[in-house]
Parts: structure tokens; sequence; C-alpha cells
């Protein structure tokens, strides 16, 4: 009887220099998720050991942050043979099959390749809120009158205020407020917000490496208030990093409407990413009243 070959999948570490064949990928199926994109892949990527590969002509990647994982295949090629490919590869590790961040409409295709053979459960702390960027910039109606309201009152306590670029000639003083934030935070040593930290340098360290566009508010002279983020998909741009002095009154509601006007107005839809179950994140993001919710999910098997 003839001996069955070894599935062999070589999971690579992320770097600069896989940019080039991840976003050919993503170019050939786009997703909303604020996850894919390679800029926020390679940044988190040493957080939560974040690996990938192309399996069987489409790319995969790999988690092991609660245990082995990997992402919902995304390419042209053949969904099913792939699909089957990284099913035969769990069973060779001895581990029960998971796939995260998956999308209804990933699901939808799992479902009706494999009928009753997966389960998904959807994570509500992992949703990412999406606005229209119209609503955002004009923040026209009823339910947004409380941020046009601080925003009015920004104004008048900072008459200088002005919004711009981040650039290499301002880009040191938004590394300065965010260790200001971070000391005010009491970000610790570990966990979530220190991770948070490590990126949102990361990130403003490597804006044009990364092809990631910034913007800030100067008022009184400083840095208040900054955000980074990118295009994600055809019509949907997506905000990774937002900062502000939470004791200047309107610097998070001006930094969200000026930079959305400046960087993303082109698109019509503005990806603000998850709350993570924090109470008062979601509040924050409910307020701004979501055009839908992108739901992620965990799926395994029946």
């Amino acid at each position: 009887m003839e001996a069955k070959t070894k599935i062999n999948i070589h999971w690579k570490p992320l770097g600069m220099e896989d940019e080039g064949i991840i976003n050919h990928y993503y170019r050939m199926e786009p997703v909303r998720n604020c996850e894919f994109t390679f800029a926020n892949n390679y940044l988190w990527a040493p957080f939560y050991g974040i690996r990938y590969a192309v399996v069987e002509d489409m790319l995969v990647f790999l988690s092991d942050e609660a245990g082995m994982s990997v992402s919902c295949p995304l390419g042209r090629a053949d969904f099913k043979k792939t699909v089957d490919t990284l099913l035969g590869y769990f069973a060779e590790q001895g581990e029960p099959f998971r796939m995260h961040l998956v999308s209804p409409k990933q699901f939808g295709e799992l479902e009706r390749l494999y009928p009753g053979r997966f389960r998904v459960e959807y994570d509500r702390d992992a949703a990412d809120y999406v606005y229209e960027s119209e609503r955002l910039i004009s923040l026209a109606g009823k339910k947004l009158h409380g941020k046009r309201n601080h925003i009015n009152r920004f104004k008048e306590n900072f008459p200088d205020w002005r919004y711009e670029k981040i650039t290499d000639e301002n880009v040191a003083e938004c590394l300065d407020m965010a260790e200001e934030w971070r000391i005010r935070n009491d970000c610790a040593k570990r966990g979530e917000k220190h991770k948070e930290f490590c990126v949102t340098v990361h990130a403003l360290k490597s804006l044009k490496e990364l092809n990631l566009q910034g913007g800030l508010i100067r008022a009184g002279g400083r840095v208040v208030a900054f955000s980074i983020g990118e295009p994600c998909g055809e019509d949907m741009f997506v905000v990774h990093i937002e900062k502000a002095f939470a004791d200047v009154q309107g610097a998070y509601p001006i930094i969200n409407q000026q930079f959305v006007e400046h960087e993303a107005a082109g698109y019509r839809y503005i990806n603000r990413e998850e709350d993570t179950g924090e109470e008062g994140l979601r509040r924050a993001k409910l307020s701004y009243d979501p055009a839908f919710l992108m739901e992620k999910g965990l799926v395994t098997e029946n």
C-alpha cells in the first residue's frame, strides 16, 4: 500500500519583503475586515505569532495566539482544495481545526461546500464598526448633534487650531505625544495597552514604508491628537490608530472628523475597527451611529 504523502506547509514570519506577495492576494480578493491589510498584519504579527503561507495558490495566515488557527484562504484558486489541504494539515498535527476572523459570506461558502460540517461562533467584541464617510465628515443629523457641539467648543477654545498631515517634519511631535499618552493612561509593560502603544510607535516610524496615511491636530502650539489609517478594499478606508488627550475637550471628535475629511473623503465607508469588549469604547463607537457592524467568527468542526 502506497504511503500517504505528508502535507508540508512552510509558515513564514512576516517581513517587509513579503509586502508584494501578500498585497498580490489582497488585490485578487479585497477583504473589508480591518485585519486584512499588509500594514496591520506586519505591525501586529510579533504579538500574536502570525505567520503566512501560500497554500494551493491561496493566501493563508496562521496564528498561535489561542491554539493553532488559520485565516480563511484568499485568492482565486480552488477554495475547496485549499481547505481540504488545511484540514489534512491540522489532522497531521493532531490539532482541532480552527479558522479565525471568518465573515458571514466566507462561512456561507464553507457551508455550501461542506454542508453541516462546520459551525461558526461570532464574537461581538471583534466586530468592526463601519460608518458612512459623508456622515463622519458632515456630522449631520440629530444623533451626531453632540459631536458637532464638542468640535465647536474645541474651535472656540483653540482658535489657532489646525490639521496637518503627518510628515518627516512633525512625526517626532506625534511620538512625543504618544509617549505622554502612554504615561497618562498608565499603560503597563504588558497587556493589550502596551502592545497597542508599541504598534503605534512602530507605525509612526514606518508610515512611508507601510504606505500609511497620518494626520494630526495642533492646538495651542502642540499636538493634541493624531490618527493613522489606510485603504482597505475598493470602497473602504480603515482607521487603525487614533490618539487624543482626553482632557482636551473635543480633541477626539475633531481628529475623527478632520482625518476622514482630509484623508478618506473619497471612500464610501470608514472602518474604525472593533471595541474589544471595552465598555467605554463601545459606547463611543456606537455614539457615532455606525452604518453596520462587520461580524467575524471562529469556525470549528461539528
